[in-house]
């Protein structure tokens, strides 16, 4: 089953239950799934994983609104926010642990040989690689930066 047949059935279920907050962040699901699919010009289905690059867009999208809601003190605006976060977070793979990431950047940088952060490139790009849809960015990057210093 596609990401797109999930989100409509989880539509479906949000619709019946009156679930605003779900439904709001299923439709931006659909709408940025939708977007890709138009812009690629073709009408042939979305690779997994950049429907997981999508999904994983719009969680981060989501959590950076809600650092600058709460470093504003607007709590009544974060509070949607992160429960958009905790429901389309339901449509990625597990994420991994800061220690299995570190494991995976430990053994990058034991295979590329890196010595510094001149080196960061070559890890962060096998890294995240590997570590595609299971953990965000960020953390790799501070990991990948905190094992090469």
């Amino acid at each position: 089953m596609s990401l797109q047949d999930k989100v409509m059935e989880e539509m479906k279920t949000a619709m019946k239950a009156k679930d605003k907050v779900a439904l709001e962040s299923l439709r931006a699901i659909k709408s940025a799934l939708l977007l890709l699919k138009t812009d690629s010009g073709s009408g042939e289905e979305i690779s997994a994983e950049a429907e997981i690059q999508i999904v994983q867009k719009l969680v981060k999208q989501r959590k950076d609104s809600a650092a600058i809601f709460i470093a504003q003190n607007r709590q009544d605006l974060a509070d949607p926010e992160l429960a958009q976060i905790a429901i389309i977070e339901k449509f990625l793979p597990e994420q991994l642990s800061e220690e299995e990431i570190e494991k995976v950047v430990k053994q990058a940088i034991a295979s590329t040989g890196a010595e510094g952060m001149k080196d960061m490139g070559k890890v962060m790009g096998i890294v995240s690689a590997e570590l595609a849809g299971k953990a965000d960015g960020k953390t790799i990057s501070n990991l990948v930066k905190k094992n090469l210093i």
